[in-house]
């Protein structure tokens, strides 16, 4: 008899090994040593894999840790790519002669960098923070769960406030976004660019802190918001900067699809 079969069989009561004994073989009766048998392998053989461990958290995988590796694997390359990016503009300018049409247009990008978002901007404007209601589960009546976090069209709003109200260069968390930047939430997460932020979000906006300041208030969607402020707490906050710098937009800024949209 093999030996986890042995060990199994040993377990059981004596009282319950006679009465198997004295009862008349069947075809029940056949098959309860094969169910020992089998039994006994399957425990022996998970005892001599698992040798003290817990099988079930072999191949287990962090989906944080998964994401901030990937996220850092993203920042290195596009760090590459942005370095390999200024090589070739340099390269190519020290190659061409002058006069050439690859000059004129070189040129022309350069004068068409402030406008296009990809030059360094620095000088007074706005900072604006969204951030979710920190309550202790109580909600008044009439209002979910969703009312006391920030969502996309929170932080759309503001974006587009600023633009409105004449911002020359504005940046979202630690990226400068431009007017093609797509502001997408998933849940209360935000995804700029292929990153993913969790509030409080914090957008920083150059340009007259006044103008910035009234073009907010005016915004019919920020007045909705700032209800939700005042009755569940969402966070908004806005101060004046008298002076913010901000590294030039090194993204794509080819344009595949766009439609007008009437107000």
């Amino acid at each position: 008899m093999p030996t986890g079969v042995r060990l199994l069989w040993a377990s059981v009561p004596h009282r319950v090994r006679s009465q198997l004994h004295l009862r008349r073989p069947s075809r029940w009766g056949t098959l309860v040593p094969v169910v020992f048998a089998v039994a006994g392998m399957l425990a022996t053989t998970s005892a001599q894999t698992a040798r003290g461990t817990d099988l079930r958290s072999v191949g287990r995988t962090d989906t944080a840790d998964v994401i901030r590796e990937q996220q850092h694997r993203a920042d290195v390359q596009e760090q590459q790519v942005s370095a390999l990016r200024r090589q070739v503009q340099a390269l190519t300018v020290q190659t061409t002669p002058s006069g050439s049409l690859v000059r004129r247009l070189a040129g022309d990008q350069s004068d068409l960098a402030p406008a296009a978002g990809t030059a360094v901007a620095t000088g007074p404007g706005v900072t604006v923070r969204l951030d979710d209601a920190h309550r202790d589960g109580s909600l008044p009546d009439g209002f979910t769960p969703d009312d006391v976090v920030v969502h996309q069209q929170d932080v759309q709003a503001v974006v587009n406030a600023l633009w409105s109200a004449g911002a020359e260069a504005m940046m979202l968390m630690d990226q400068r976004v431009i007017s093609t930047s797509a502001v997408r939430c998933v849940g209360n997460v935000l995804i700029l660019q292929g990153r993913v932020y969790s509030p409080p979000y914090l957008i920083r906006a150059v340009g007259d802190p006044t103008a910035l300041r009234r073009g907010l208030a005016r915004s019919p969607q920020l007045r909705i918001y700032r209800e939700y402020v005042d009755a569940l707490g969402l966070g908004y906050a806005v101060s004046a900067q008298r002076s913010l710098t901000m590294p030039g937009y090194d993204g794509t800024i080819e344009l595949r699809y766009a439609r007008t949209q009437r107000p």
